[in-house]
């Protein structure tokens, strides 16, 4: 499948997790990729030369999206490399879970500027491309907690139901220059993350999904090829849920 043959995808904390498993499925159909990472300079390496070896070009910068200089910087090194940016996959993200009453404000503030204000720095970044393109697709990591919030989490479901009005406005901002705008609200994904859970309580959680089963990275990464490809051409400002029937 080459659904994505020819386009150039920006993947924002892709070294891990459902970054990761976006970036392979993404360079599976065609796709260039340019990822990012924070922190961890091996894995970067690594999967930067498991994505080459697929036959497309593929970059790994350090880079920080929370930070908006940063994102200015890095579009325009990207667009140095392959010329032009087609898709943008907002994926970066933190949690700093905690009741609200036990939750200080630092945690609060570092968990929207890392997962909201870094979708507003990074559409900034690629909008200027975009338009003059006149296409392109964005594509906005969000959770099922930012569709229906959750206890102990107040600052990431506020940032992930920003992530949802954010996009929406966007959507209707841009449409009419062919650019779409869309969310993607992931169930629970079982990642190294997860892994590290009890057993027991993993199973309960996979016991309430209607599927029966958390879901993949590379469940996520093929509604992203959706949304990134010519298929949802016609497809913007809708939020999709990715979660095995959690929210039916």
């Amino acid at each position: 499948m080459n659904l994505l043959q020819g386009k150039t995808a920006i993947i924002t904390g892709a070294t891990r997790g459902i970054g990761k498993g976006i970036a392979e499925v993404f360079a599976q159909n065609g796709a260039n990729i340019a990822f990012t990472y924070s922190s961890s300079i091996e894995a970067a390496k690594k999967l930067e030369k498991e994505l080459n070896d697929l036959g497309v070009k593929a970059k790994g910068y350090q880079s920080n999206a929370a930070n908006y200089d940063q994102a200015q910087e890095l579009v325009k090194e990207v667009l140095e490399t392959f010329g032009s940016v087609d898709v943008l996959v907002n994926n970066a993200g933190i949690t700093k879970d905690n009741l609200l009453m036990r939750m200080g404000e630092e945690d609060f503030d570092t968990v929207i500027e890392v997962n909201l204000k870094s979708v507003f720095n990074m559409t900034k970044a690629v909008q200027r491309t975009m338009l003059k393109q006149r296409k392109g697709s964005i594509i906005n990591m969000s959770s099922v907690v930012g569709v229906k919030g959750n206890a102990g989490q107040a600052n990431y479901a506020a940032s992930k139901a920003g992530i949802i009005g954010f996009s929406k406005s966007v959507a209707l901002e841009l449409g009419s220059r062919n650019i779409r705008s869309n969310v993607v609200a992931p169930g629970f994904i079982e990642t190294e993350m997860t892994a590290k859970l009890d057993e027991k309580v993993v199973d309960g959680w996979r016991n309430a999904i209607p599927l029966k089963r958390g879901g993949t990275p590379e469940d996520i990464a093929n509604a992203c090829v959706f949304l990134a490809s010519d298929l949802s051409a016609y497809v913007t400002g809708q939020v999709l849920n990715v979660d095995g029937g959690m929210l039916t």
